[in-house]
Order: structure tokens, then C-alpha cells, then sequence
């Protein structure tokens, strides 16, 4: 099976792919090596989609030894997180008690040895959503018959992240942009994507084997049901806004649709993705929030954060970013929208660039030029953008294949969401967990929230 998709994959391995921890490091200047959490869950998703389509459409032996390889790549990548976890499992422990950011998991590890990169205080570390994504993929992952977790250690860990990232609903964190609230000052506030994020991971663990087909009692993660019902009724009363300091989000995508799928309210699902759409898209990608002032004409280059009279110069110069249209693409598959997705197929094909032998990659971002400012604020839009140096985005790359191989009818949207979480407006069927071998399967219960 020789499509665009697997060679992009190769590039992957060429440019990222560390040969012994599998960890996908960043090749930026200043950053090399550093292997976000984030970012490598949503690689694996992507690897994880390619493993499916060779499954799929094994022609020959090959392929389906590189559909293994891929396969073994995923959880390879997962144990390899779990594992910079695990090292710093007196952090959970305290956090649990202190729910302090200093007490919090690191956002990022080294790629060749996974250890940390930079201190406690250095970087806005404590990401839940990041934690919560971890979490949902590994139960998406058990349900489809990949064994990630090996021991009943590991099995104990696992459950202490649930008590690590339960209380979202009332702790603030950095967010899914690491810096905090908007100014970039630094401060920690609810935020929906965290909440959001954690509520799917919560129904994802609850009641699952971690050992999946092969189980025991003892191998079954627990979670509180008030716990879910508080994100739950918190994330309600939030939507479409993110925070205290942003009106709305484009990272709400991630928890409206796909991988999270949190929100069962159908009509709010709508809302928040209408006023995204309404205020934050571009001819280039969807801005983060209102007055993002991040890699701007106008931000200083010499300072992080701001000072709360200055975002209003970055209204309507804000950069647009590619990844939320890789988003809305797998979005209105998931929704059965054709008019979408040859809509976002059409701004996508806009936005990649080709590289050597003709690969397709997704930047980080577009940038307005400082001379184009003032004619984009007498009229939006109207300017044209450049990409900035980061290329490819690991995150947006890998939604952007992900799209591909939904789009070729290479996988199904069932395999990419064994648990039943694209069903969050109606009632879920029980789930079973797939074996690897030649076994019947045994079917897990699972409350469905109503």
C-alpha cells in the first residue's frame, strides 16, 4: 500500500523519531530533543492511523509486517511517556495533596534518554489537558487490542493519574498553549480544554481493563462518578468561552469533536463550533483566541508576556494556524458533512507545502508581515501570509494525515474510536475490548452517562 501518507511517515522517522525511546523530538533550535507530551499523543494517533490502514489493506507480507512495525511504533512511543511519568511519580503524589504547578508533571521530556529538559519553575508545566489526552489515547488504544501497559505497577500508576488529574474542574493550569491566561504573565486559570479533556479520560478509563482481553480484577481502572459529573456541569457552564481571559478558544475543537468528544449536549457542540468558525477563522487557519499576540509584526521579541493595554494591537493581525483546519476536516467526517469537508479540503490544500519528493507538510503557523498590517486592519483577511520556519508542525502534521487516511477510506471512524466516544449526544453500546490473538473477546461495562 504506497500512498503520500506513508511517506510521510518516513520523514517522520528521518526528521523525529528517536531509534530508542521512539519519542518525536523537536528539530527547532533551542528546542531539539525536547519531546512534548502533547504533541507526541497526537503523533501516535497518527501512527496509529497508518498501523489501521496497513491492517486494513495488507496486499502483500510486507505490509503487513510494516503495519506491525507501526503498531509496535505506538506503543513503543506510549510506554516510553509512561515511563518519564513514572520518574516522576513523587510529583503525583505530591500534586495530588498540593495541586501546586511546581508539584505538577513536566509538559516535556528529553527524546534520547526521557529525562527532563528544564526545571520546575521554567516552564508552564502543569497541562492537564496534556496528562487527560495521554490517558483517553492509552484507553482508545486497550479497547483496540494494543497492549501499552505490562505490569500491575504500571496498572497503579495509571490509576494515580486519574486522582492527578480528576479535580480539573477546579484546579487552573497553564492550558493547552502552556503560558497561562492571556497577558502570557504566567497565571493559571480554568480552562475548558483541560476540563474537557479530562472528563473524556475519565469515561474512557472507567471500568477498563488495562490488561484488555488477558485481564483480571486487579488490572481495572476506577474513577469517582461525582468527579465526572463536575467536569461535566463546570464545562457546561464554560462553553464556548475558554477562560476567564479568552472569549473562545480554537483548542475547543479538540474536546468538541475529535479525539475527545466531551460534550453531549448537541446544541452547545453546535454553538462552540459556530463561534469559532465565526470569530477566529482565516483564509490561513483559525487564530487561538481574540488578541493572540504570539509570533505578530507588533509582539516584542524581548519579552514573553504583556501588559493588559497591549493586546488590543493585536486585534486582527493575530497569526492563523493550519492545525485548526486539519481539526475541522476530521470533524465533518465525523459529522457526515460533505459541503465541509471539501470546504476545509480546499483550504488545506492551500496551506500545505511541498517539500523534497513532493511530501506534503503542514506548517506551524502564518504570519502577517509588519508592512501588510495596516491594510489587513482596514480590511480582514485581505492580506496574504507567509509560513514561519516551523515545518512540518508534529501536532498539525499528524491530524493533517490522519484527515488523509479518513478521507482515502483507508480506516474507519469506528477504528480510530473503539470506546464509542463520537457518540457523546446518544447512548453508547457496550464496549469490547479486541484481542490480539485468537480469542474470544470479553466485553466491558461501562456507565453511560446520560
Amino acid at each position: 500500500m504506497k500512498t503520500e501518507n506513508e511517506n510521510t511517515y518516513a520523514l517522520y522517522k528521518t526528521l523525529y523519531l528517536d531509534p530508542v525511546t521512539g519519542l518525536f523530538g523537536s528539530p527547532i533550535p533551542g528546542f531539539k530533543g525536547h519531546a512534548w507530551v502533547r504533541d507526541n499523543v497526537y503523533a501516535v494517533h497518527c501512527v496509529w492511523g497508518l498501523a489501521l490502514a496497513y491492517r486494513n489493506h495488507a496486499d502483500v507480507d510486507a505490509d503487513r509486517s510494516t503495519g506491525y512495525e507501526l503498531e509496535q511504533t505506538c506503543v513503543k512511543v506510549m510506554r516510553s511517556l509512561l515511563a518519564c511519568f513514572m520518574r516522576q511519580s513523587k510529583k503525583v503524589e505530591n500534586f495530588k495533596s498540593s495541586q501546586a504547578p511546581k508539584d505538577s508533571l513536566h509538559a516535556k521530556y528529553s527524546s534520547h534518554s526521557l529525562s527532563t529538559v528544564v526545571g520546575d519553575d521554567d516552564w508552564g508545566h502543569l497541562q492537564i489537558d496534556a496528562i487527560a489526552l495521554y490517558l483517553l489515547t492509552l484507553a482508545q488504544m486497550t479497547a483496540s487490542g494494543l497492549q501499552v501497559v505490562f505490569s500491575l505497577d504500571e496498572v497503579a500508576f495509571v490509576q494515580n493519574l486519574v486522582f492527578y488529574i480528576e479535580h480539573a474542574y477546579r484546579i487552573p493550569d497553564f492550558g493547552i498553549w502552556e503560558r497561562g491566561d492571556k497577558t502570557n504573565h504566567g497565571v493559571p486559570e480554568l480552562n475548558a480544554t483541560s476540563i474537557g479533556m479530562t472528563k473524556a479520560a475519565l469515561e474512557a478509563l472507567n471500568g477498563l481493563d488495562l490488561f484488555g482481553a488477558f485481564g483480571s480484577p486487579n488490572s481495572v481502572i476506577h474513577v469517582m462518578g461525582d468527579e465526572i459529573q463536575e467536569c461535566q456541569a463546570v464545562l457546561r457552564s464554560l462553553l464556548p468561552r475558554e477562560s476567564y481571559s479568552k472569549e473562545t478558544d480554537a483548542g475547543l475543537l479538540s474536546i468538541i469533536s475529535y479525539p475527545a468528544f466531551a460534550v453531549e449536549d448537541l446544541s452547545q457542540i453546535n454553538t462552540t463550533r459556530a463561534t469559532i468558525v465565526d470569530k477566529l477563522q482565516g483564509r490561513y487557519g483559525c487564530r487561538r483566541f481574540l488578541r493572540d499576540g504570539y509570533e505578530t509584526a507588533k509582539e516584542d521579541p524581548r519579552r514573553l508576556y504583556y501588559e493588559p493595554h497591549e493586546l488590543q494591537k493585536f486585534e486582527n493581525i493575530e497569526c492563523e494556524w493550519p492545525l485548526f483546519f486539519c481539526y475541522l476536516f476530521i470533524d465533518a467526517h465525523f459529522n457526515n458533512n460533505q459541503d465541509k469537508m471539501k470546504f476545509y479540503r480546499n483550504y488545506l490544500d492551500k496551506v500545505v507545502i511541498e517539500i523534497e519528493d513532493g511530501l506534503k507538510v503542514i506548517p506551524k503557523l502564518y504570519v502577517l508581515a509588519e508592512e501588510n498590517t495596516d491594510a489587513e486592519l482596514k480590511q480582514p483577511h485581505s492580506q496574504d501570509r507567509y509560513a514561519n520556519d516551523t515545518k512540518p508542525f508534529l501536532w498539525a502534521q499528524s491530524l493533517y494525515i490522519l484527515g488523509c487516511l479518513i478521507e482515502e477510506n483507508l480506516i474507519k471512524l469506528a477504528e480510530l474510536d473503539p470506546l464509542n466516544r463520537r457518540l457523546s449526544t446518544e447512548a453508547r453500546p457496550d464496549t469490547v475490548v479486541q484481542g490480539k490473538y485468537e480469542q474470544k473477546p470479553r466485553k466491558q461495562r461501562y456507565d453511560v452517562l446520560v
